[in-house]
């Protein structure tokens, strides 16, 4: 279980128009262009189509969230309930669904028993280095102000992601490292890898793309064969 890298994430968030069997279909989609092009898609679906791409897709799935059973209460989503429905990583947290530091450390470590990706988002290099420490298998760089911006770090500031990727190379190397938030073109995917990230994705602009397979076939051109 667990990821492959470099990838490009697409996650299908709360979209109306990716859920059930629009969200297969969508699966389906970026499924075809990933074994047409030989690169490596992951996807993020509603939490109830976890299971149904899992049994019709082969693709990776990465869960939108979820937490550890022993402390959940009625109604939540548990780490237990995405594996056993084919999910092979979980996003911890996320800057739409922020979650305290203090309860990461549980979820983290649940992923790991399950041999599930934990995937821990930082907005900078202190709360980097603090989700090194849980050893995360990934941290996801995103800046809430880049959710769906034109004008988002990548394009703004790519400083800044290059500061995590050293700090992440010098502190502990086997954790990958995902930029998320404003990504858009292949040009803004060719310079995340350019910037030594292990993976990077996108929501709205694959979301919202008039021919969603021109799009993703565009972004394949972008994603490296392999991190060597």
């Amino acid at each position: 279980m667990g990821l492959e890298y470099p990838h490009f994430l697409i996650n299908f968030k709360t979209a109306g128009s990716a859920v059930g069997r629009d969200g297969l279909a969508f699966a389906e989609t970026i499924d075809r262009v990933s074994a047409d092009t030989g690169r490596q898609f992951v996807v993020s679906p509603h939490h109830s189509d976890v299971r149904l791409l899992a049994e019709h897709a082969s693709l990776p799935i990465v869960a939108q969230s979820a937490t550890p059973a022993a402390t959940s209460e009625t109604g939540a989503i548990t780490c237990e309930a995405v594996a056993a429905a084919g999910a092979d990583g979980i996003f911890v947290n996320h800057p739409e669904n922020p979650t305290p530091f203090t309860a990461l450390a549980r979820t983290v470590d649940r992923c790991s028993e399950l041999g599930l990706e934990s995937i821990v988002c930082v907005t900078d290099r202190k709360t980097a280095r603090a989700a090194l420490a849980l050893e995360a298998d990934c941290l996801l760089f995103e800046r809430p102000a880049d959710v769906a911006a034109d004008d988002a770090t990548i394009r703004s500031d790519p400083g800044r992601i290059e500061a995590v990727v050293e700090l992440v190379e010098s502190v502990r190397p086997e954790t990958a490292v995902f930029v998320g938030g404003g990504i858009r073109t292949a040009a803004d995917v060719e310079r995340a890898f350019d910037l030594g990230v292990d993976a990077t994705g996108a929501a709205s602009a694959a979301l919202e793309a008039d021919d969603r397979e021109a799009w993703l076939r565009s972004i394949a051109t972008a994603i490296p064969a392999s991190l060597e």
